[in-house]
């Protein structure tokens, strides 16, 4: 059956409802946005209208069965799953939610090393074992991937009770890989692959981007659907396509994760962001190419850094500057930010800008911009670099200690200097991206502290204390 992608019932209903002119005798409390601060009401106002709350009509997030229902069918239909689920915890609650459903505590669980804090946080909330698969280090973008099939074929063959398979696809700069190879070969082994595809909730567009790990098989997908297409900040998809994984336990531990009082600006926002996508035409796919063009030509214009080539692994809307002259990413960001523009991270020596899924209209001021930076940089000195080839040279790696080993033991603060050799007890993350450097329950290697301590001088902003690091007593 097709089913109309111009339709956005959720939003339509929410608008329906407000011009009912509705008394509000129910939560939430600022009563259909009557009861506002004078200062904010300007901003806050017209939203607060579409802020209601589970009543006749507007249906229930954990139990739809009417307008959330219709909406997350189209949003399955458009991105071909077998069902699609609205979130309104972020991707973070797709994470979790996967992948308690998936495994249970002692479970041996197949885990992409480079993978986001909140796979991590999942892992440690089900109890699970992980065994890391360690990316390859690409020299061409001087960061590290994905993991080879190779690998996960090694690491199939050694845990072949494992629950699940978790892979990151695309990485925050956008490059993809070969992930049907690896969904195939997990399959052969009936394990399921559940792929934290936060930044790609584009991909399904096809054409213009890398393919869309929904249409090579995968079982359970997430989507951040406020990375990349015009949804609310915390709003996201998790799709599920799979007889390895039973869907009601997905949906028993969204229950759990989500909130019980689910904001319906964002829900209305998934709505109008599926509809946005399904909408866009070749015509606009253009456009947006050719805007891509133009700002890649303009960010080309300096001697401080390069843009790193586009390839067909490449999301196109991720422009990357590597910086040269071991000036610090970081310096780079701060001048941009300087100008009013900005970037969307800076590693040690790169600055990610992301474009919209509509032409850039701002050409002029981002040109001004590079020329202001490369006068303000004609001189700048260097920094050592960091060397990073060798930070995950285990191309399989467990945990020190299992999560229930590390509940029965106390912590305490040392230096850098002192944890070599340690076993962390917490990670250590820089943020953006969020993905740990150092993971809980790792036994520390000298090279990790180097590279912290370097990253921390050039400004990268770590999650957690920059000085010193927690331990457990052993």
């Amino acid at each position: 059956m097709n089913l109309d992608q111009k339709k956005v019932p959720l939003f339509e209903k929410l608008v329906e409802f407000h011009e009912s002119r509705p008394v509000s005798f129910h939560v939430p409390g600022h009563k259909n946005g009557q009861v506002l601060s004078p200062s904010v009401r300007p901003y806050f106002h017209s939203l607060m209208h579409l802020d209601m709350t589970e009543i006749p009509g507007l249906d229930d997030l954990h139990a739809p069965e009417g307008v959330i229902a219709e909406a997350e069918k189209l949003a399955a239909a458009f991105f071909q799953s077998e069902h699609t689920y609205f979130l309104v915890g972020g991707s973070t609650a797709g994470n979790l939610a996967m992948i308690l459903a998936a495994c249970s505590p002692g479970d041996e669980v197949l885990i992409q090393r480079n993978s986001h804090k909140s796979i991590m946080n999942g892992l440690e909330l089900s109890g699970a074992r992980p065994v890391f698969l360690s990316p390859e280090y690409d020299g061409q973008v001087e960061r590290y991937t994905s993991p080879y099939p190779a690998v996960l074929k090694e690491a199939l063959d050694a845990y072949p009770n494992a629950k699940a398979v978790v892979l990151t696809y695309p990485d925050y700069f956008g490059r993809a890989y070969d992930i049907k190879e690896m969904i195939d070969l997990a399959h052969t082994y009936d394990i399921p692959v559940l792929v934290d595809e936060a930044h790609g909730v584009h991909f399904p567009l096809g054409r213009l981007f890398p393919g869309s790990s929904l249409h090579a098989g995968a079982d359970v997908v997430v989507h951040s659907a406020h990375k990349m297409a015009p949804a609310m900040t915390m709003a996201s998809y998790l799709h599920v396509q799979s007889s390895l994984l039973q869907k009601e336990r997905i949906e028993h531990y969204l229950q759990m994760i989500q909130s019980s009082s689910p904001s319906y600006p964002l829900l209305a926002s998934l709505d109008a962001a599926r509809a946005y996508l399904a909408a866009l035409q070749e015509q606009d796919i253009s456009h947006i190419k050719e805007s891509v063009r133009k700002v890649r030509e303009i960010l080309t214009a300096s001697n401080c850094w390069n843009i790193l080539p586009e390839t067909p692994l490449d999301d196109p809307l991720k422009i990357t500057l590597h910086v040269k002259h071991d000036i610090p990413a970081q310096d780079i960001a701060s001048l941009f930010e300087a100008q009013g523009i900005y970037p969307e991270l800076a590693s040690h020596n790169q600055v990610l800008f992301i474009h919209g899924l509509a032409p850039f209209n701002e050409l002029d001021r981002l040109e001004k911009a590079v020329k202001s930076i490369n006068e303000r940089l004609k001189n700048k000195p260097g920094r050592a670099t960091i060397e990073i080839p060798e930070l995950l040279s285990e191309p399989i790696q467990e945990l020190a200690l299992s999560y229930q080993e590390m509940t029965q033991l106390t912590n305490i603060d040392v230096s850098f200097q002192q944890a070599e050799g340690r076993i962390a007890a917490e990670a250590v993350i820089p943020y953006p991206p969020g993905i740990p450097l150092i993971l809980k329950g790792e036994r520390i290697k000298a090279h990790q502290m180097d590279t912290l301590q370097e990253l921390i001088k050039r400004g990268v902003r770590i999650q957690q204390r920059t000085k010193g690091i927690k331990v457990f007593r052993e």
